[in-house]
């Protein structure tokens, strides 16, 4: 079983800056893409950025030019860089890894993170 443990979340006013964490554990082989998404109260689930293993990133229109998504392969661990946050990126954060084998021929697999709450006050 492959679980995703997401950190970094909390409260921050507009302006500033947070760095959130995600961390995949369990039997992994390897994971094709990570991502985060986040959903904010009465919205769908949207796809913030998202970075395959061989680290090409792509990123929603809100959070180009402010965030920055990177991955160490290594640690199965993928990170988002925030800033100069906004109220309206006030939402539970989510991690995605995506094609998760646990062995090379393995069927692959997607899992989800819990989610971690940003709160960005005006």
């Amino acid at each position: 079983q492959v679980q995703l443990d997401e950190s970094g979340g909390g409260l921050v006013q507009a302006g500033g800056s947070l760095r959130l964490s995600c961390a995949a554990s369990g039997s992994i082989f390897s994971i094709n893409a990570m991502g985060w998404y986040r959903q904010a109260p009465g919205d769908q689930r949207e796809l913030v950025a998202s970075i395959t293993s061989g680290g090409s990133a792509d990123y929603a229109d809100s959070a180009k030019g402010r965030f920055t998504i990177s991955r160490d392969n290594a640690k199965n661990t993928v990170y988002l860089q925030m800033n100069s946050l906004k109220p309206e990126d006030t939402a539970i954060y989510y991690c995605k890894g995506e094609g998760v084998r646990y062995y090379r021929f393995a069927n692959s697999q997607n899992y989800w993170g819990r989610g971690t709450l940003v709160t960005v006050s005006s």
